[in-house]
């Protein structure tokens, strides 16, 4: 399988709005914001991602076709790693290939990225890649309506 990850074209927008907004996605996910839920919202979110130089943001593809996308945001000392992958294409290590092409876009290290504690996976793609556990925390997962534990990994 052939993992690549390309510019965002304003065609990726409904794919990512599909799979944003799978109930399994973001139960998984766990930390969800607005434009999870509402199309308004969305649309706002990513106008403002595409439009900030500081943003490195890209499609995901595994063999042509949108899988997902991929970012790296924040200040420079709290630059943080994210990434989703449509349920349809989970399993196969499209993550895993996506994040380690991501972070090599990226020269500023510490890099950091969360997960949801009970989501193995979602931990694993991250120290495949050379993240190692720093910490943990306890929030509230809107997808989930309580709160729960998290993860923070960091790349040094």
């Amino acid at each position: 399988m052939d993992i690549s990850l390309r510019e965002l074209q304003d065609g990726d927008l409904p794919v990512f709005w599909q799979q944003l907004t799978d109930p399994e996605l973001r139960q998984m996910a766990v930390v969800t914001r607005k434009y999870h839920y509402d199309r308004g919202h969305f649309d706002q979110h990513w106008a403002k991602v595409r439009s900030n130089p500081s943003v490195i943001l890209r499609t995901v593809l595994a063999d042509g076709v949108v899988a997902g996308h991929a970012a790296v945001f924040g200040p420079p000392q709290e630059r943080e790693v994210t990434y989703a992958i449509g349920r349809a294409h989970w399993g196969r290590g499209i993550a895993t290939a996506a994040l380690a092409e991501l972070i090599g876009l990226e020269s500023v290290r510490p890099l950091h990225a969360d997960a949801a504690a009970d989501n193995a996976g979602s931990i694993r793609v991250p120290e495949k890649c050379g993240f190692v556990v720093t910490g943990k925390s306890r929030c509230y997962a809107q997808a989930r309506d309580e709160e729960i534990d998290l993860v923070h990994l960091t790349l040094g």
